[in-house]
């Protein structure tokens, strides 16, 4: 017999996360995916680690003349990543 109190798998889902204080997380794993999606598969292979970690986004970068240029448009990328985060995710960015 079925319950009358039925949910969605998605409405479930959200509500575990929650529960489990997993949104931030899930939000940074997704600040380090969009990397790709916002600078494009050219600067992305010269990028050999990303990681976020208290607020700061590191980043390490293969070529130097491409570091120069993410650096001179360092604010505009963290801009745009919070905005896809839908959040202020990262205050900062390290180019290593």
């Amino acid at each position: 017999m079925r319950k009358s109190n039925t949910q969605s798998l998605g409405d479930v889902l959200r509500e575990y996360i929650r529960e489990m204080h997993m949104e931030k997380k899930l939000k940074e794993v997704d600040v380090v995916q969009s990397w790709e999606t916002l600078l494009g598969k050219t600067i992305a292979s010269y990028t050999r680690n990303i990681y976020l970690s208290k607020g700061i986004l590191y980043v390490e970068i293969s070529s130097s003349v491409v570091k120069n240029e993410l650096i001179m448009m360092r604010e505009e990328i963290r801009s745009r990543l919070n905005e896809l985060a839908g959040d202020e995710m990262i205050e900062k960015i390290v180019f290593k």
